[in-house]
């Protein structure tokens, strides 16, 4: 499988990166390890983790995904041979439990502990890629597509995120470092302090992206992170399952959608979202592709995506999702996505 190299590190991943959230809440241990022995197998190099996980996040699981990686690298001795990737989790007043329930930010005393534990929760030395989860500043994200100032809240400087972070680094506990669910003034104000005050530079930028949910290529994102060289890695390609179609056919079909709450995941819920999702299911379906390989093909296709993070619940989603790497799009189907789009922008955003 190709690699591409993140930004100006030195890491270099294949175009498919494993996701893991539902380790400990919908996949077990041994799943959990099975999945990471085919996706190894397949020549899946990069592995995608947070210290929150598994989603929905509660206090007696939280941590078990990073647990289950750690089993498996020390059982298969595979940690010189993989690209592990985390996230520190940033405020949330309904999240309490993390790092012993101090207040979570980007400050130098809560990244050096959540870096940390999820080194001990992992059993390995070195972060290859660390990542803050979401923005310590008031940003419109997870739906939220409007900003509003007078939801203004006290934030950690990104001067001081930089410095902490750099510390780190020195101390060999992480490598390259990212942001994830941030916006272009975000990305360009990290750049910016990183070159003034000769702190790393952030070498990746996760963000939402699929077929229902196209702002990077509108918000100045993609040619933002394009001109100074920060890598996508693109979380959500098949929007929580809506995008496989399995709802359109069974609205009551068992998984992430159905299972959580409709209040934890509304975007992929909305109706303009499913009249959108039906128009790609038999877009698919009319070229002989399953809604999953349109998906997965539109998002490994884009110039813009450096690494696409795919997560299944069974071996037989993961089989699905990695061969779709090999799909070729007609540029007539382009044509009817973009159409698709241009009718109903950007529902799931």
């Amino acid at each position: 499988m190709q690699k591409v190299q993140l930004g100006n590190s030195d890491l270099h991943v294949t175009k498919v990166c494993l996701g893991t959230m539902t380790w400990g809440e919908q996949n077990t241990e041994a799943q959990a390890h099975s999945q990471l022995d085919y996706a190894y197998e397949r020549g899946i190099n990069f592995i995608d983790t947070a210290e929150m996980y598994p989603v929905m996040a509660r206090a007696e699981t939280q941590g078990s995904t990073e647990r289950y990686i750690g089993t498996w690298l020390k059982k298969t001795g595979l940690r010189d041979k993989v690209v592990i990737a985390t996230k520190a989790a940033g405020p949330n007043a309904s999240v309490t439990w993390i790092r012993g329930g101090r207040a979570r930010n980007f400050d130098a005393a809560n990244l050096k502990a959540a870096v940390d534990t999820s080194l001990q929760r992992l059993q390995i030395e070195h972060i290859d890629l660390y990542q803050l989860h979401w923005p310590s500043r008031n940003v419109p994200i997870f739906g939220n597509n409007v900003f509003h100032p007078k939801q203004e809240r006290d934030c950690v400087a990104i001067e001081e995120t930089l410095a902490a972070l750099g510390d780190l680094v020195k101390a060999g506990k992480i490598g390259a470092i990212g942001v994830s669910n941030e916006s272009c003034w975000g990305v360009n104000e990290f750049i910016k302090q990183s070159e003034m005050k000769d702190l790393p530079r952030i070498a990746t930028i996760q963000n939402l992206y699929n077929l229902t949910a196209r702002h990077y290529e509108t918000s100045l994102l993609d040619e933002t992170c394009y001109r100074e060289n920060v890598s996508l890695l693109a979380y959500s390609p098949l929007a929580f399952g809506q995008l496989t179609g399995k709802y359109h056919d069974d609205p009551k079909a068992h998984g992430r959608l159905t299972v959580f709450p409709p209040t934890w995941s509304p975007r992929y819920l909305r109706p303009a979202t499913v009249a959108a999702t039906a128009r790609y299911v038999q877009l698919a379906r009319d070229n002989g592709l399953t809604p999953t390989q349109l998906a997965l093909a539109w998002c490994y296709s884009r110039w813009f995506v450096a690494s696409t993070i795919i997560g299944a619940t069974s071996l037989e989603q993961l089989k699905h999702n990695i061969d779709a790497y090999d799909i070729v799009l007609p540029l007539d189907v382009i044509k009817q996505v973009d159409q698709i789009h241009a009718e109903i922008t950007n529902p799931g955003q």
